[in-house]
């Protein structure tokens, strides 16, 4: 497949933009460096063009789970463009910031008030500023990846790699005030006794205790009830980072499946369907915060987001988008599982079906994913190891998915049988972590 356009263009990234991109996540090394498109020039529904004219089904990271109901859907993009037609943005604020606040809340009867940002890394920061200033006190205790902030990256100073195990290994906090160390600790999800130790330590300084509520496993029986129960009597603000689970499995929070309210939950990802905003949400005493701490940006006014926002709540809502994304999950998850029992393969399937996820059990699973990527990119397809589910896939594009991929997976054992796998690659292997680009 000719990606000429596609490298041509990574190589002149690499000499004006560190790092080659602004999310690590799509980066091509993150797939692999030389097969990867990297760009591109159109995006309609499931399908993606990239500059060299080749149209690929995404069944990928779907805008890393940005996309919820599909590539340029129709109904929030005539929203939008509304919205740029009577202005995005003006001197005077925006309405719809207000019924996004109403609806957010209606969703969310315990909470009564709402903020507004714009990625859901600086909402995770506004949402700790606010415990901060809420509590008075400055420590925090986290389980999760909660984004680039200083005040999350402080978990690695002084340390191997605190964060290590909360998604991405290897995040260095280079820049990072060295001040800043000693006021965020770890525990491990679904190991309430981790948390039990950093209380009986800080009990007295924690502002916060900040969790997902789901990514790869499922909770312990017992496990956010722990932790809310935990949070409270140290007198913390107990914060759920709803920015990748949100809107996936229902429509609002996945703390409202398991029926464990906090005191903040944080949205973003999903919320506007790629278009950017982000929602920090919490119960009144809490957010009133917000008036004694200096929170403001003049990008978090214009009209864009809370639109798309809107228009996302309202479709999600009138075609049970939550029901469908499961259903589709489940059908890859289940497939994933069932060819690679059928083909001698060894992976684990993990995630919820929403956010789902594999991984090569062999001597060199970066080397196995980076062939897995070129071979279903010559099937038509955009694919890794990881799957998330837009309303726009249908059982159609997970039946042809499958077919290809029981094809790549045979060829995958015959090719590492053979001892040809690093040969056989036309890229690099996948990277994992973060690492500088070269």
């Amino acid at each position: 497949m000719n990606i000429k356009n596609s490298l041509k263009l990574q190589e002149k990234a690499k000499q004006y933009i560190p790092s080659m991109g602004q999310l690590l996540s799509k980066r091509p090394d993150m797939f692999s460096l030389g097969v990867w498109p990297g760009y591109y020039s159109k995006a309609k529904g499931v399908e993606v063009w990239d500059l060299d004219g080749n149209r690929y089904v995404d069944m990928s990271i779907s805008g890393i789970g940005a996309n919820i109901l599909g590539y340029a859907d129709p109904d929030v993009n005539a929203a939008v463009i509304s919205a740029i037609k009577n202005g995005s943005s003006s001197s005077l604020n925006c309405p719809e910031e207000v019924e996004l606040a109403e609806e957010l809340c209606r969703i969310h009867p315990w909470a009564k008030k709402a903020r507004f940002a714009r990625s859901g890394g600086e909402s995770m920061a506004v949402a700790v500023r606010i415990a901060r200033a809420h509590t008075g006190r400055d420590k925090v205790a986290i389980c999760g990846y909660h984004g680039w902030h200083d005040w999350y990256l402080a978990a690695n100073l002084g340390t191997e790699n605190a964060l290590g195990e909360h998604l991405l290994p290897g995040l260095s906090p280079v820049g990072v005030p060295k001040a800043l160390q000693g006021t965020v600790f770890t525990f491990r999800y679904n190991h309430l006794e981790e948390l039990k130790d950093i209380i009986s330590k800080h009990k007295n300084d924690l502002a916060a205790v900040i969790m997902e509520p789901i990514r790869n496993i499922q909770p312990e029986k017992g496990f956010l009830e722990g932790v809310k129960t935990l949070a409270k009597e140290a007198k913390a603000v107990f914060i759920f980072d709803e920015i990748s689970s949100g809107f996936r499995m229902n429509c609002g929070g996945a703390h409202l499946f398991f029926g464990v309210n906090p005191d903040i939950a944080v949205f973003s990802k999903a919320l506007g369907n790629g278009y950017p905003i982000a929602a920090i949400i919490g119960k009144r005493d809490v957010m009133e915060a917000a008036q004694i701490s200096f929170i403001s940006s003049t990008m978090w006014t214009e009209r864009i987001g809370p639109t798309a926002a809107l228009a996302v709540i309202k479709k999600y809502g009138e075609y049970d988008v939550g029901k469908h994304l499961m259903m589709i999950g489940q059908a890859v998850q289940e497939g994933w599982a069932r060819l690679a029992q059928k083909n001698g393969l060894n992976i684990t399937v993990s995630g919820i079906y929403p956010l789902s996820h594999f991984t090569f059990n062999t001597p060199d699973p970066l080397a196995m994913k980076a062939f897995f990527i070129q071979e279903m990119m010559e099937h038509g397809f955009l694919a890794s190891t990881t799957f998330y589910p837009m309303f726009a896939h249908k059982q159609e594009h997970v039946k042809k998915y499958l077919a290809a991929a029981d094809q790549v997976f045979m060829k995958q054992v015959r090719v590492c049988a053979n001892g040809k796998l690093l040969s056989s690659l036309k890229g690099r292997p996948s990277s994992s972590g973060f690492k500088r680009v070269t």
